[in-house]
């Protein structure tokens, strides 16, 4: 599909900014990614949040769309047996993440000049596809996702995120307001507005949004969310919508308990059991509607004839299939490597809180006592939890062990490898 000549406008408006603006901040080291990706379960449980029933498997061909300055680069690193292709408007973006490929001799990564609406140039099919922080930014985000759609192999998965309405209230407000006064992107005015910030008043909807985002300190990152020629947001309903009418369907929240009900402060409201009637879809959307202050959405989602079941981890047994049912048995779980246990100020009868650094919400942390921290040790990345449980047998019942297991998933403190 050829794109309107609207659309064409926007896009060389939007590239303009990046060739000024480049954001994120470029980076020239990446020696901490380096020590990071030497962990082979960071490698292993970002695979398996993506394709929890599969091997892992070699030889990926991976697009970064819209990589900006140093995404691809550090994605190049982690994947180092991958084919990694990136794609971005922005040659300044393009040349900061060039630089990075020669310092530290990325040769499985490609780099390319290209809009989004334009990636069946590259005439390939990907495995995977990583577009985080961009198609909120196309004058058409169904162009967009339909067109990584297309590249997309049938078995293939899309870590997307775009940004969520609600949470970014204040922002709007400040958007308009930079409008109104005609605020641009030079040395003194994002000064100016960086002091703008400093005194407004204690309460106002952005106040929520400054305190989570430490670089809005850096002027490239103040212009990318207040002075951005182009971006929307969705609402979880709006969001469904969008993956319904591009032909794709939804796998899992990156990191989920933000929008479950059985997690944090949610899980203490009185509406918790009705909410937990509703359709899924329904849930989520109540959930964001009472926290009000998500401002993305991270995600996981595969095209819409996608082969395999798109969120195949199940603890229900009632709900489950003749074949499928005790299935759980034989998943393995992974402790993802991000979270951490803490020993300090302990609620009652706990012996550890158990906490993922990713939550943005306080409230998100999982207290365990001395017979859950038996299971939580006894996980190594190799024994299932049938095999945890008969190792844990003294004294601990299966049933208690599941709903245990069961909430460290839903907590994003593991994920499962179900292949």
């Amino acid at each position: 599909m050829k794109p309107e000549i609207s659309e064409v406008n926007d896009a060389k408006e939007v590239r303009s900014f990046y060739e000024r603006m480049p954001y994120p901040a470029p980076l020239t080291n990446l020696d901490r990614h380096l020590e990071l990706y030497q962990n082979p379960e960071r490698k292993r449980a970002l695979f398996h949040l993506m394709f929890p029933t599969e091997k892992p498997r070699s030889g990926q061909q991976i697009l970064v769309a819209g990589c900006g300055t140093s995404q691809a680069a550090t994605i190049a690193l982690r994947e180092p047996d991958a084919q990694v292709t990136a794609i971005d408007i922005s040659e300044t973006s393009l040349s900061h993440t060039r630089n990075l490929q020669h310092k530290y001799k990325l040769e499985n990564l490609e780099l390319h000049q290209l809009a989004i609406a334009n990636v069946q140039d590259l005439d390939r099919q990907f495995d995977q596809i990583i577009c985080t922080g961009v198609l909120h930014h196309l004058s058409d985000p169904d162009l967009g996702l339909r067109s990584l759609r297309e590249v997309l192999k049938p078995t293939g998965a899309m870590h997307l995120m775009v940004y969520a309405l609600y949470g970014r209230t204040g922002i709007y407000m400040l958007q308009e307001y930079c409008r109104l006064l005609k605020v641009g992107t030079s040395d003194r005015d994002l000064q100016d507005l960086s002091t703008m910030l400093d005194v407004l008043p204690s309460d106002h909807p952005i106040s929520n949004v400054l305190h989570q985002t430490k670089d809005f300190k850096h002027p490239d990152a103040l212009a990318d969310a207040l002075l951005h020629p182009q971006d929307r947001a969705y609402s979880v309903p709006q969001l469904f919508e969008w993956l319904d009418r591009c032909g794709m369907s939804f796998g899992r929240w990156f990191e989920q308990a933000t929008y479950l009900t059985q997690c944090g402060m949610v899980a203490k409201s009185p509406h918790t059991a009705h909410i937990g009637k509703l359709p899924m879809r329904s849930q989520y959307a109540a959930v964001e509607l009472f926290r009000g202050t998500i401002t993305k959405h991270n995600f996981i989602a595969y095209r819409d004839d996608y082969p395999n079941e798109s969120q195949p981890i199940q603890f229900d047994e009632a709900k489950s299939s003749s074949r499928s049912r005790y299935r759980w048995r034989q998943y393995i779980p992974l402790r993802l490597p991000w979270t951490m246990s803490i020993r300090e100020r302990l609620p009652l009868g706990a012996v550890a809180i158990a906490i993922n650094r990713a939550h943005t919400y306080p409230d998100l942390i999982l207290p365990i006592d001395a017979e859950q921290e038996l299971l939580l040790n006894a996980i190594d990345g190799k024994r299932t939890l049938n095999e945890i449980i008969q190792i844990a047998a003294g004294g601990v019942n299966e049933k208690r062990s599941l709903k245990f297991f069961k909430r460290l998933w839903q907590y994003d403190q593991i994920v499962f490898d179900a292949s």
